[in-house]
């Protein structure tokens, strides 16, 4: 910068000052430590997204443009910094805001400007960035983009073609569109969690935040619509998207057969209602399982043979779907006693060899071995600025030609202030260090 704070500021400005001086850096297409603008041609390249978005869902939408060549940056700050910025697992265990390597899977390739869109500058600042943007997306509770000064139709006015995503809980209108809230409360409002768990337990629910993984899907297929309407037509659109709508697909089997048999279905732990023996079986060695699926009366004519035809798997009554059904806990006995001295992976194996559908029950530090995931190059190691090569997994599909996952780290806080501020909005010397002396970049 041409411009320096100087030692009298206050402590606050000092920092805000250094948030700027020391986010010139560029990065290079091996992901290494800083970040520039690829010159490599991405199916994105020259989409530009302001990121307003927090949590898991809409920053996972704008990572799947930013990782294949969009511009997106990130508007966050560190009063109070993104929750996901305050939750593990940590490198080295050692917690820290630019150390959560949650954050840091969601956010790959990404540029962090730290802003208070409460401050008059910080705001003027959102609203640059808004008119530079092709996509604005944002996850707050409903009402506050507007609270900010920054709602759809201030937005339309400052960029008439712009595409914006608001991504809640309930969605925009609606008597229960002020709930604020989580994936988890989504995910039990949708009725994911009535039929999650064991029948004599109370309901579990999905693992995770389960309508925060789901929405991703939806919400890029949206945008990627919207781009190429705005493509052909030059308009702009406002989608209303509900992280509780967008996940009762999922349940459509549940509400078809309630609708057409006013049958209401509950918690089988990991039974299915249609066929049997079906569950995680423990094996050898401490808590080690391989999950079994029998579908049909030739798999379960298979897992018998491949158990060695055990007497006790000989009964009539197991022959049909129905008589396995009614004796799901027996069947499971002696399955058990059968797998209870192999390892999951021996199991899984003679399984499949055999022709039933099986699978080890893999834990995190499984998945970093699998050889399948290595043949594949899933996970992807890349230089973060403070906490080292760490592994960020990959993209999920393979096109010839074309390899491209993530492009670089997750950024720090602010990491990135000057190169927005400078390099992408355009501004000068004397309009970076008043924005920064008036306590905006935090």
């Amino acid at each position: 910068m041409g411009s320096e704070v100087g030692p009298a500021q206050s402590r606050d400005t000092d920092r805000n000052a250094r948030h700027v001086r020391g986010s010139s850096h560029r990065g290079r297409r091996d992901g290494t430590t800083g970040v520039g603008i690829m010159t490599t041609t991405l199916p994105f390249d020259g989409i530009k997204v302001a990121d307003f978005a927090w949590i898991w869902a809409a920053p996972t939408t704008s990572k799947y443009f930013a990782d294949h060549g969009a511009t997106v940056v990130r508007v966050e700050t560190e009063s109070p910094p993104d929750l996901v910025r305050t939750v593990g697992p940590f490198k080295d265990g050692e917690p820290g805001t630019n150390r959560s390597h949650s954050f840091g899977d969601f956010n790959t390739s990404k540029y962090s400007l730290s802003l208070d869109l409460k401050n008059p500058q910080g705001a003027n600042v959102a609203r640059r960035l808004i008119g530079w943007a092709d996509i604005v997306i944002e996850s707050f509770a409903t009402g506050k983009m507007d609270d900010l000064g920054i709602g759809y139709e201030t937005v339309k006015k400052l960029n008439p073609s712009v595409i914006m995503v608001s991504t809640s809980l309930m969605g925009q209108t609606g008597l229960a569109s002020t709930y604020a809230g989580f994936g988890f409360h989504a995910g039990a409002i949708a009725g994911f969690y009535e039929i999650t768990g064991w029948p004599d337990l109370p309901p579990d629910g999905p693992f995770t935040a389960y309508t925060d993984g789901v929405a991703p899907r939806f919400l890029a297929a949206i945008m990627m619509a919207a781009l190429d309407h705005r493509r052909r037509t030059g308009e702009g659109q406002f989608i209303d998207a509900s992280q509780l709508e967008m996940s009762l697909q999922m349940l459509a089997p549940q509400i078809i057969d309630y609708n057409a048999s006013g049958r209401m279905v509950s918690r089988i732990g990991n039974r299915s209602r249609i066929a049997a023996p079906q569950g995680a079986y423990q094996c050898s060695g401490e808590d080690q399982w391989c999950a079994i699926a029998v579908e049909t009366d030739e798999d379960w004519a298979n897992l018998r043979s491949a158990m060695g035809k055990p007497t006790w798997a000989n009964d009539d009554r197991f022959s049909t779907t129905e008589g396995r059904l009614s004796s799901h806990d027996e069947i499971d006995k002696g399955i058990s006693q059968w797998t209870a001295d192999k390892s999951p992976q021996d199991v899984m194996e003679i399984l499949q060899v055999a022709g039933v559908p099986a699978g080890v029950v893999q834990r995190s530090s499984d998945l970093m071995r699998d050889p399948q995931l290595k043949h594949r190059k899933f996970f992807r190691e890349l230089e973060h600025s403070e906490v080292g090569n760490v592994p960020y997994t990959g993209h999920q599909f393979r096109i010839k030609g074309y390899d491209n996952g993530p492009r670089f780290a997750a950024p720090m806080l602010g990491e990135h202030n000057d190169f927005v501020l400078r390099d992408l909005l355009g501004m000068t010397d004397d309009e970076i260090t008043e924005i920064a002396i008036s306590g905006a970049l935090v």
